[in-house]
């Protein structure tokens, strides 16, 4: 009855001797199960608490900062305190990659909400996932040869067609290919491979990069998450890329994963049924 009292109280942690083999002990043991179970619910509902109070914190800075830049320039401009032509030019491409920068924020956001609630709609038809890799890997040529980053990819001959929304698998491929060519330094290597598999369709982008801490490799796919907050900080973005392509390979029905070892490079790994 006080351990009942204590569980009602908040105390999760509270348990109760269970040995023997009676129906007492058996009462015991099923308790500190339920009380195991409920302190185990508590621990995530706190961080997922924590990691939303981060999600705050991280989206008002990343919506601040362009905001304040462009405000900067448009101000600069409408005093006259620039008017060469190159400088205005360079204020105005400032401006444009800082509204590309709010509309991707603000696009992952409107894609969580739509997977919070269960809503994401999948437009889905069959299509050649050989030209959505090779488009993909294309639209990443140029970051990849001015970052010295060599970007690779092929498609097994017996892939085509695949029965997938294009537009949202191209999303997590851009997520993905993005990843890996922002923690890949010069002279490393990004490789994107498609296969047939008895699953159906595997997908794999590996690179050369900084790897994931072990302590971050259970929590990637995690709403919010972003390991260790300055590098997340240098390289940008509210932790929502890989929670969202989790959300769209799930809502076709197949998985996605990781292996990584720091400093050696990752590689993600998705499939299609």
């Amino acid at each position: 009855k006080d351990a009942a009292e204590q569980l009602a109280g908040g105390n999760l942690q509270t348990r109760v001797p269970s040995t023997g083999q009676d129906e007492v002990a058996t009462l015991a043991r099923t308790f500190n199960q339920m009380a195991e179970q409920l302190e185990a619910v508590d621990k995530k509902q706190r961080e997922l608490e924590r990691l939303r109070a981060d999600l705050i914190a991280w989206v008002g800075h990343d919506l601040q900062t362009p905001l304040a830049s462009m405000r900067a320039i448009l101000e600069a401009l409408e005093d006259g305190v620039v008017d060469d032509p190159q400088t205005v030019k360079r204020y105005l491409n400032t401006t444009q990659r800082n509204v590309r920068s709010l509309s991707v924020l603000i696009d992952d956001l409107f894609q969580m909400a739509q997977l919070d609630t269960g809503g994401m709609p999948l437009d889905r038809a069959e299509s050649s996932l050989s030209d959505l890799l090779s488009d993909t890997l294309e639209s990443f040529s140029e970051l990849a040869q001015r970052q010295g980053v060599n970007l690779t990819g092929s498609v097994a001959p017996e892939v085509d067609p695949v029965t997938m929304d294009t537009q949202r698998i191209g999303r997590v491929l851009n997520n993905l290919i993005g990843n890996a060519l922002r923690h890949t330094p010069a002279e490393g290597r990004v490789e994107v491979h498609a296969r047939r598999t008895d699953l159906g369709v595997e997908v794999s982008v590996s690179d050369t990069g900084e790897g994931i801490r072990a302590e971050d490799l259970p929590h990637v796919f995690d709403s919010f998450y972003r390991g260790d907050k300055s590098r997340s900080r240098s390289t940008g973005g509210a932790g929502l890329g890989l929670a969202i392509s989790k959300g769209i390979v799930q809502a076709h029905g197949g998985e996605i994963k990781v292996q990584s070892e720091a400093g050696r490079g990752s590689q993600f790994t998705f499939t299609l049924p």
